[in-house]
């Protein structure tokens, strides 16, 4: 895609292979010990890296099956033969069931050496920062589908303080349910009714939109789940909010790919729309909070009294990005930086991340962005391998064999 940033056109990185690969990366922070960073479980890459560079492998895929799980396997090998030599840190994702994360601690386990367990959105802003031959301090908008959090939620919709070592979480979207688990990744109508009970609260009613295409003893059973928490993690995903509109406006209530929804809610949009939904900001244990329950009531609304789609979907891109770029300034301001990292796979959004970027600029910060490497998970194994450099670099080392390095 071609993103316009700062009054000038440039592609927007989707994936890094023919053409791009092997091409070598620098590393702000040098790798004192060669090390393999294992990347994430959908679109993955892989990266080695020595001293003061890093090679990202091709795309390999989601991890799903035994001929992806074989290439990466074999990918790995291959380029530490050509490049780093044999690892002796191994950089992984915090989930416990990614397969990457798998290979990586069986590995460490089984030849002796360190792993660095490193969180899926630390990861998103590290690369960006690495790929401009930054350390940080920065506030880091980072937006994506899901992410393992710390916490046990998945997290999706982060405001994060830090730099290459270390990071803060300053703040976050409201967070709600995600009814049935994945089932709600392949089915956004279930986060359209989980949006809508935690907007209205009780039993939301079948939206006109979704008559035809939700069963409505289907709809009863999710709002159950949503309401009880049974079978349905909490979500701060944007990647999420961006279905549950999709779905609020018939869009798409099932998808056949991943972000199909998002896709065609971007592409629904009038460019000639310039208003935009409300979406305050509210305080909660000291963190700020991105309350989008008002901008699904001002959806509903509008929808109900047969606004234009193409209007909907305008106003929802424009309030997310003017909240969005709000908050950072005033979370900037506070804690005295003056660059903000963009990354995370909803920033392929080409309106979401213009707008937001040029409401960032217009009010004086510096604005970083992927650009050789895509914002989605493609570029997490880099991110890894730069954190895993650093956190070497500033002697936050492991005590032992085989002891992560946890955030």
């Amino acid at each position: 895609r071609v993103v316009t940033l700062g009054g000038q056109r440039r592609p927007l990185m989707l994936r890094r292979s023919r053409g791009f690969v092997p091409g070598p990366l620098a590393l702000p922070v040098a790798a004192d010990r060669p090390l393999l960073a294992c990347g994430a479980q959908l679109k993955n890459t892989f990266c080695v890296a020595r001293a003061e560079r890093a090679w990202v492998g091709p795309h390999i895929g989601d991890l799903e099956n035994y001929e992806t799980l074989r290439s990466f396997r074999e990918g790995i090998g291959h380029f530490e033969q050509l490049f780093a030599g044999a690892p002796e840190i191994v950089a992984h994702d915090l989930h416990p069931e990614y397969l990457s994360t798998k290979y990586a601690l069986d590995r460490a386990e089984r030849e002796g050496l360190y792993s660095s367990g490193v969180q899926h959105h630390h990861a998103h802003m590290a690369a960006c920062l690495a790929e401009h031959g930054e350390t940080g301090p920065a506030l880091g908008v980072i937006f994506d589908g899901t992410g393992y959090g710390p916490d046990g939620t998945v997290w999706g919709g982060e405001l994060l303080l830090g730099d290459l070592a270390n990071y803060e979480r300053m703040g976050y979207l409201w967070p709600v349910r995600m009814p049935g688990g994945e089932a709600a990744i392949r089915e956004p109508w279930r986060m359209a009714c989980a949006w809508l009970a935690e907007a209205y609260g009780g039993e939301p009613p079948l939206p006109a939109a979704l008559a035809r295409q939700v069963d409505p003893a289907r709809w009863k059973a999710v709002a159950s789940l949503a309401r009880t928490g049974l079978a349905s993690p909490l979500t701060t995903s944007v990647g999420r909010l961006f279905d549950a509109v999709a779905a609020l406006c018939g869009v798409r209530a099932r998808v056949s790919y991943e972000g199909q929804a998002a896709i065609e809610l971007e592409q629904a949009a009038d460019p000639a729309e310039d208003g935009g939904y409300p979406m305050p900001e509210v305080e909660r244990s000291g963190a700020i909070v991105l309350d989008a329950r008002e901008l699904i009531r001002a959806v509903r609304a509008d929808l109900d009294e047969g606004v234009a789609v193409s209007a909907v979907a305008a106003r929802f891109h424009n309030g997310l990005a003017d909240a969005t770029a709000r908050t950072a300034v005033s979370e900037a301001a506070r804690r005295g930086v003056r660059t903000v990292v963009l990354s995370g796979g909803v920033f392929q959004n080409v309106w979401l991340l213009e707008r937001l970027a040029a409401g960032l600029e217009r009010r004086g910060l510096r604005t970083l962005v992927p650009e050789r490497l895509p914002p989605n998970d493609g570029g997490i194994s880099y991110g890894q391998a730069a954190v895993a450099a650093a956190r070497q670099a500033a002697g936050l080392r492991p005590l032992g064999t085989g002891l992560a390095l946890r955030d």
